[in-house]
């Protein structure tokens, strides 16, 4: 490790968290890599979620919100019927030979009034139901990745969270509980144990269409006329464990894809279980299948879970995961001798994840100073509100928001490959980060902030001259703290 003391801390501080906080690069200078490795052994990955309902609760509650309101809706075009039924009867009686004119029917003129200018406007309206559960769960993965000592333990979830991605545009209600049930509780575990806890969760089965498969030959696929899905195990293989050009063959993922036939769940209008994993034996395709050249017998639901066993174990796996915590941390284009060492580590310990995790943080290669790793629009945001004092009186909304207007909506990547993770998938957008910088720094100067103390605070020795000469000659405390989040060294990792 070249970097020494602070210069350690605060590059410790960007690379493996979400930057620094209050005094953090002090408190850590005299340790950083032990920092980093202290905080894998604290019991914060699993996420104290207080009143935040499992997937399958969620589940069942927005199925029941989406049946009212489809009800409420039935009620009022019933209504409007019913009124246009009674004004044409009355067009009908005044045509009577009378002699009487006719009355125009009755309105509602309440609705046209304008309101008195005393009048209090109204709260605005709580949002529906699937958005309230949404922000609930943002704001609960917020609040940890703000205050975080370090964070490296949160960056390991929002790394998993993306190499496993499902999208809140296709299952609104599960994206937040899929990351705190299915990734949240294995990012240090064994990535065996991740990986089933991933591919048998409803929020993925849906996602990538598994509870539509079904056996051709299955009792189900013979009464439907219906058949395979083949989107869950292409993305097993090619995004998941092996990667691609590994080996596998089309005849590879079909068969995995039978293999994984009656994984499911239980229809959200089921009122008790509904949301729930299930294994159902009439969806299934019997009989013994053959992948990667292993004969595996039909044994239901352990079928699958000996094919993911296997997975988790071969070579390719251990080497795609390397590269890929390896470019995520340290380069786009990661050094191979630690690749090799992270890759060694996976197949050695059986994919102990925390294992990993120590092997990257002791490697020399993990340390270099040159920080080429551009921050992702929400690592730079979350980064940028570190540096507040009270972070999380940001409203949940406006950092959804932000996250959104630079293109990484969270819980929302447009394909199953999840959110870019090289320079080239954001430097674009990183002149549309000023105006969002801009609004930050007026509220952190509005608070008393002195920017040459929230440079020490963010940046410390990492702070070039030229940077703190930009930030001196500023004309304003405002102008001055949103170029420092503006500089090269804030901006990458």
């Amino acid at each position: 490790m070249t970097a020494r003391g602070k210069e350690a801390a605060a590059l410790a501080l960007h690379r493996f968290g979400f930057g620094p906080a209050g005094q953090s690069i002090a408190a850590i200078a005299a340790d950083p890599q032990g920092a980093l490795l202290a905080d894998l052994e604290r019991p914060q990955a699993g996420l104290v979620a207080a009143n935040l309902p499992s997937s399958s609760e969620a589940a069942r509650e927005v199925f029941d919100f989406r049946a009212q309101q489809a009800a409420k809706q039935k009620l009022a075009l019933r209504a409007q019927k019913q009124v246009e039924a009674g004004n044409a009867a009355s067009l009908v009686d005044c045509r009577k030979p009378s002699g009487e004119p006719c009355i125009a029917p009755a309105t509602n003129d309440a609705a046209n009034q304008q309101p008195s200018p005393t009048a209090k406007s109204a709260p605005p309206p709580a949002p529906p139901l699937p958005q309230q559960l949404f922000q609930n769960e943002a704001k609960a993965r917020f609040d940890a990745a703000l205050g975080a000592n370090i964070g490296f333990v949160e960056r390991l979830v929002w790394f998993w969270s993306n190499h496993f991605c499902i999208s809140a545009d296709k299952i609104v209600e599960m994206a937040g509980p899929f990351e705190r049930e299915a990734i949240r509780p294995h990012v240090l575990g064994r990535f065996a144990d991740l990986l089933l806890a991933v591919e048998s969760h409803p929020g993925m089965l849906f996602y990538l269409d598994n509870v539509q498969s079904m056996g051709a030959n299955s009792t189900a696929g013979i009464n439907r006329d219906k058949g395979l899905n083949e989107n869950l195990a292409r993305e097993i293989f090619e995004l998941h464990t092996l990667g691609v050009r590994s080996g596998y063959t089309q005849q590879d993922v079909t068969s995995f894809a039978n293999v994984i036939t009656g994984w499911t769940w239980l229809p959200p209008e089921e009122p008790i279980h509904g949301g729930e994993f299930a294994f159902v034996q009439r969806l299934h395709e019997p009989g013994a299948k053959t992948v990667l050249g292993k004969v595996y017998p039909d044994t239901g639901v352990a079928q699958g879970r000996a094919v993911l066993a296997d997975l988790a174990r071969h070579p390719a796996t251990a080497q795609h995961v390397a590269l890929k915590l390896a470019r995520h941390f340290v380069a786009d284009e990661p050094p191979p001798s630690l690749v090799a060492k992270l890759a060694k580590t996976f197949g050695d310990t059986d994919g102990n994840l925390k294992d990993v995790a120590k092997t990257m943080v002791m490697a020399e290669e993990s340390w270099t100073p040159q920080r080429t790793k551009l921050k992702s629009p929400a690592e730079w945001t979350i980064g940028m509100l570190r540096l507040m004092a009270v972070p999380q009186t940001i409203p949940v909304g406006r950092i959804l928001g932000t996250q959104a207007t630079l293109g990484e909506a969270l819980w929302r990547p447009l394909s199953p490959n999840g959110y870019p993770d090289t320079e080239a998938a954001w430097i674009d957008g990183v002149p549309h980060r000023l105006d969002i910088a801009t609004g930050f720094a007026g509220q952190l100067a509005a608070n008393g902030a002195d920017p040459r103390a929230v440079l020490d605070s963010a940046l410390g020795p990492l702070a070039s001259a030229e940077t703190r000469d930009t930030i001196a000659r500023a004309e304003s405390r405002p102008q001055a703290l949103a170029l420092l989040v503006m500089a090269p060294e804030f901006l990458r990792r």
